[in-house]
């Protein structure tokens, strides 16, 4: 939790925190894409990290119903100056914690240079508590991504092991194809064993690559692998902190050309 009170040595630690953290965005596919959603986050949460949602995904998609949690202010609503972080934070159990940010998503190409700037310092601010930063977005965005998605170093696609996981994993790569994304990680979820998981993804990848084009990267079940192992393999330490620190830098750099033409970095 943000502790407002923290003493000046406990705030220059994580301020000069050796590694940013690991920045994805994140889509759930099924009849239970909500908690297919935060059985991925519990997963990576439980290697030993500190896993922030930044909930983009509005209404029924949005995660707050399925964590126990009251709707909470959005993260827009910090550039008043009446709420904290500390304030915006919903604590969650096994998370660092929930934050909704549906509004700030969709204002943010819209927001002045000086609200912008404020909006991302809150967002860096975030970070230095975070091991991960999961950027959970609803299905209906994936045909015109979000500037979050659209900065985000790393996709992830949790698709369910049915016939509705696979009909909606696949109507969402081939948007965020369309959006100009690459390639995606896909973690799959509620199978019935490691074989019937890989055959659900080699299907899935055979489909994308016949017709799509993008690369397929296998991360594994979300029940039993080590997700947040496969989300920071790079080549290099430097690598790793390279793609953390790269969220913020394209937020930044960002104009409003760029947001409307919906280019990834």
């Amino acid at each position: 939790m943000i502790d407002a009170r923290e003493d000046q040595a406990a705030g220059l630690r994580r301020l000069f925190r050796q590694r940013p953290p690991t920045v994805v965005a994140f889509y759930a596919t099924g009849a239970r894409r909500a908690h297919n959603a935060l059985v991925a986050a519990h997963r990576i949460a439980g290697q030993r990290e500190k896993v922030l949602l930044l909930d983009e995904a509005a209404g029924d998609e949005a995660l707050g119903d399925a964590l126990g949690l009251a709707p909470g202010p959005d993260l827009l609503q910090m550039l008043d100056g009446r709420l904290t972080l500390a304030e915006l934070l919903q604590p969650a159990p096994g998370l660092f914690g929930r934050i909704p940010a549906a509004a700030a998503a969709l204002a943010l190409p819209l927001l002045d240079d000086a609200r912008r700037a404020c909006l991302i310092e809150a967002i860096r601010v975030l970070h230095r508590h975070a091991g991960f930063v999961l950027i959970h977005a609803g299905q209906d965005s994936a045909e015109d991504p979000s500037p979050f998605v659209l900065a985000a170093p790393q996709r992830l696609l949790v698709a369910e092991a049915s016939a509705i996981g696979a009909t909606e994993a696949y109507r969402i790569i081939k948007q965020l194809a369309a959006a100009g994304a690459g390639s995606l990680h896909l973690a799959v979820a509620r199978a019935h064993g490691v074989t019937d998981a890989r055959n659900f993804f080699t299907s899935l990848q055979s489909l994308v690559r016949h017709h799509v084009g993008v690369p397929l990267v296998w991360l594994g079940e979300i029940e039993r692998d080590d997700l947040a192992a496969g989300l920071t393999r790079t080549p290099s330490s430097s690598a790793a902190r390279e793609a953390g620190a790269l969220f913020l830098r394209r937020l930044e750099g960002m104009n409003a050309d760029a947001w409307r033409t919906g280019a990834f970095g």
